[in-house]
């Protein structure tokens, strides 16, 4: 079992850049897949970006060639780093893991989840 804390959200300018972590602890974070999930209040949790074991990346459209997930061993922390955000990233992000292999877009797969940081970007 894993346990997932989130931090780095916060308030940003359109154009502006945020990285969140996703601190992990109870066991090895580089043999889970990781995934980034953001929703906003009446909406359905969206899938953002994963990472599988092997380091597989996959990312929604709308977030290619801004967003990047990575992954620290030695600190067992997962990162997304995302650049050129626009008002329509405005959501709670929320980093999730899975034993399974592969990288799934549905939150369903995703067995572990952290609590969650509100990224703001006002226009």
């Amino acid at each position: 079992q894993v346990q997932l804390v989130e931090s780095g959200g916060g308030s940003v300018q359109a154009g502006d850049s945020l990285r969140l972590s996703c601190a992990a602890s109870g066991r090895t974070f580089s043999t889970y897949t990781m995934g980034w999930f953001r929703q906003t209040p009446g909406k359905e949790r969206e899938f953002v970006a994963a990472m599988n074991q092997n380091s597989y990346t996959r990312y929604t459209d709308s977030v290619k060639d801004r967003f990047t997930i990575s992954r620290d061993t030695a600190k067992n922390t997962g990162y997304l780093q995302m650049n050129s955000l626009k008002p329509e990233d405005t959501a709670t992000y929320y980093c999730a893991a899975t034993l399974r292999y592969g990288v799934s877009t549905q939150d369903k797969a995703y067995d572990y989840w952290g609590q969650g940081t509100q990224v703001t970007v006002s226009s």
